[in-house]
């Protein structure tokens, strides 16, 4: 599986933002625990089931052109001229009944561990009829959608300026659907404590206050993201990207949001709200006057204020973060805004409101079943 996921092209990865349908694997449990981990868990799951006596049948009677290398059936895909069909060449009888019989044994040992794996969206289909009936039953399962208060391993992305509360939004978020909260500064951070190659390399940045470049940044943040819990229970990720080019990297590394929002307000508004704010050395818990106040006076008295919060700091973050956003805006066409000046649990109620709405399906059922009469 791993050498399969080496081979894929990486530059035809954001067709996989329109769907995908994937035939072939995964052949075990271990394989389907593999796609997992990769981010690659499908919404349905169709097992297409015949006896086996049938299916022995069906590989005897399968024929290849040579020539194109086209796969045909003496009785089910017949080729349209003579000339093709005299060229058709196929396995000996007894060779092709051996393999077979050989590849079901290996299935049925295998099919149960995987059915346990997908038994939440899994449809077994009987594959002994006609190909138009077997394809409007696929079709509607697919169209179908679960009956489950569990959210599909969503993955949130929150966008928005110093002081829009990006933070404290993704924190109820988490704990609420219980997602990975990822904030890239606190995974930097945590890597350079870390004696890797890695997080030295990000230290000197950190410590001198300077930019870390992106290519360290998705290092740190594409192995969190590639986690068991992340893959499996989704994430919610704030301060990242900060522009479309980095937007663009996290597309590349196949780390594609479910659900994008913009956390709205004005300079006026960040100003206030990172004046307000501090954060205590001993803990390095941080509290706002307002929406967070310290628990005691004792507490009060030792909390400091980040440099990066001074004014002249602050009003260059907000400067270059609303250069960005435009093209964010652009890169992201179906993010929703948000007003960030709303009180915290406002903007949580349309913050969830949005994360636990299925999207749209946009296809059309009646017209694929009508190209397959």
């Amino acid at each position: 599986v791993a050498m399969w996921f080496a081979a894929c092209d990486p530059s035809a990865q954001h067709v996989c933002l329109q769907g995908w349908v994937l035939a072939g694997i995964p052949r075990t449990r271990e394989e389907a625990l593999c796609l997992q981990e990769a981010g690659v868990i499908p919404e349905h799951v169709v097992m297409l089931e015949a006896p086996d006596a049938v299916l022995i049948e069906r590989s005897l009677g399968k024929r290849i052109d040579p020539v194109t290398g086209d796969i045909y059936h003496v009785t089910f895909i017949q080729p349209d001229s003579q000339e093709v069909e005299s060229r058709l060449t196929g396995p000996e009888i007894h060779v092709m009944e051996e393999h077979t019989v050989s590849e079901l044994l290996k299935y049925h040992r295998s099919v149960f561990l995987l059915q346990r794996t997908y038994q939440n969206c899994l449809k077994k289909i009987n594959a002994d009829q006609p190909d138009v009936d077997v394809f409007t039953q696929v079709l509607t399962h697919v169209m179908s959608r679960h009956h489950s208060a569990a959210l599909h391993a969503p993955r949130v992305l929150l966008i928005g300026p110093p002081g829009s509360g990006k933070g404290q939004q993704a924190r109820l978020i988490a704990e609420k659907y219980d997602l990975v909260n990822i904030h890239c500064g606190e995974l930097l951070r945590a890597a350079s404590a870390d004696e890797t190659s890695v997080g030295e390399l990000i230290k000197p940045y950190l410590e001198s206050g300077l930019q870390v470049p992106d290519n360290l940044v998705l290092q740190v943040l594409t192995d969190r993201l590639s986690k068991l819990d992340c893959t499996t229970r989704g994430w919610v990720l704030h301060s990242f990207p900060r522009d479309v080019e980095q937007a663009q990297k996290l597309r590349a590394s196949n780390f594609i949001p479910s659900r994008v929002f913009f956390l709205e307000m004005t300079a006026d508004v960040a100003m206030e709200r990172i004046a307000l704010r501090s954060v205590d050395p001993v803990t390095g818990e941080r509290y706002h006057s307002v929406y967070k106040p310290p628990p005691s006076e004792r507490v009060q008295a030792r909390l400091r204020h980040k440099p990066k919060d001074s004014e002249g700091q602050l009003r260059i973050r907000l400067k270059d973060y609303w250069k960005s956003a435009p093209l964010l805006h652009e890169f992201y066409p179906d993010a929703v805004n948000v007003n960030a000046e709303l009180p915290p649990h406002s903007i949580f109620e349309l913050l969830e409101s949005h994360v636990v709405r299925r999207l749209p399906r946009r296809l059309s059922v009646s017209g694929m079943i009508q190209n397959m009469s």
